[in-house]
């Protein structure tokens, strides 16, 4: 694993519009699979409508505090573009303005956050494209679909693929969304997680903190022998297995590390009976190492009494003036009854 570049390098190519490069040559694909509705298979311009959350407790319109977090603005997002949806992993610029996502569709999507003053008001220059493979073909060719997870490193961009139990690396600056991706050897313990259970998060460490250079890995329900979260450290000076405790039947559906040398892991829960369970956690980044089992507070913990959804995806900028904003996308699953969320919070503690 290289040194971490500054996140500043992405936005400069999102604006410089590498977008446009041209596809690369198709190649051999092993297992034909054909698109369905929601597949994206070439470059697209998208038009997504936004209507405001505005409150994030649906009991108490006036309560913006919620743990250690306060509400900022939240969106809804729909498109007449049938594959616009499904988004599990979400990263912003250090501004928080353009973004890129992957869908469970094997989709990039790129565009910007509009702001008025701190408030989300939509996005704008959305983009689709699909997630190309190392023959250059999308990888839905192969029938690799569940694009979940999502990281990035100056110009390099990791995506995790469940099921097939993948990482591919993308280089922006050869081509954008255009560049073929390459895989980069796993732990064998990866291959064998539960299907739809595998890699979740994503994270490369940025230079000056500890584990700087190694990327982590943290999967949705991969369990150890005792019961807890499987997760790695790849590349690095330290590259190994920990674990990561599991309480209450949450699962891992991403994370992101804050410059303070802290990692926030988002999860989620659901039964019949109690609906849908949404939580982050906080664990300090020095306690992640070859053979540990770390845990941490939870710090924010909502349910249907809130306006979540599916949260499968959490990232985190700072501000001019310092405050520390998480945002929290949702995952409707390409379903008529969840929706695509996107919703912001201040991180006060």
């Amino acid at each position: 694993m290289r040194a971490h570049p500054s996140r500043r390098r992405f936005l400069k190519l999102t604006a410089a519009g590498l977008s446009g490069a041209a596809i690369p040559g198709v190649g051999h694909a092993q297992k034909p699979v054909a698109p369905d509705e929601f597949t994206v298979t070439a470059p697209v311009t998208v038009e997504v409508n936004a209507r405001p959350v505005a409150s994030f407790d649906t009991g108490d319109r006036s309560r913006v505090r919620f743990g250690a977090l306060e509400y900022r603005s939240g969106l809804i997002l729909t498109s007449r573009f049938r594959g616009f949806g499904g988004l599990s992993g979400f990263r912003l610029d250090p501004k928080g303005e353009r973004f890129i996502a992957v869908s469970d569709k094997g989709s990039w999507f790129t565009g910007r956050i509009v702001y008025r003053g701190r408030e989300m008001t939509g996005l704008e220059e959305v983009e689709a494209a699909p997630l190309l493979g190392p023959d250059g073909r999308p990888i839905t060719a192969r029938g690799w679909y569940d694009s979940e997870s999502l990281a990035l490193d100056g110009t390099l961009v990791y995506v995790g693929i469940e099921r097939v139990h993948r990482i591919l690396r993308y280089d922006f600056a050869k081509g954008f969304t255009r560049a073929r991706g390459a895989e980069i050897p796993l732990p064998p313990a990866a291959r064998k997680f539960p299907g739809n259970k595998g890699l979740e998060a994503l994270m490369v460490v940025p230079k000056g903190l500890p584990l700087e250079g190694t990327l982590i890995a943290l999967s949705e329900r991969g369990l150890d022998a005792d019961g807890n979260i499987i997760a790695f450290l790849i590349g690095g000076k330290t590259p190994g297995q920990f674990s990561i405790r599991r309480t209450d039947k949450f699962e891992i559906s991403d994370g992101v590390l804050l410059p303070s040398g802290e990692l926030l892991v988002l999860e989620r829960k659901f039964s019949w009976l109690s609906g849908i369970g949404i939580r982050i956690r906080r664990i300090p980044l020095k306690s992640l190492a070859p053979g540990a089992l770390v845990d941490g507070p939870a710090i924010f913990e909502a349910d249907l009494g809130h306006e979540v959804d599916n949260m499968e995806a959490i990232d985190a900028h700072v501000t001019p003036e310092g405050d520390t904003v998480l945002t929290l996308v949702s995952d409707d699953n390409f379903s008529m009854i969840q929706r695509n969320l996107i919703l912001q919070f201040t991180l006060m503690e």
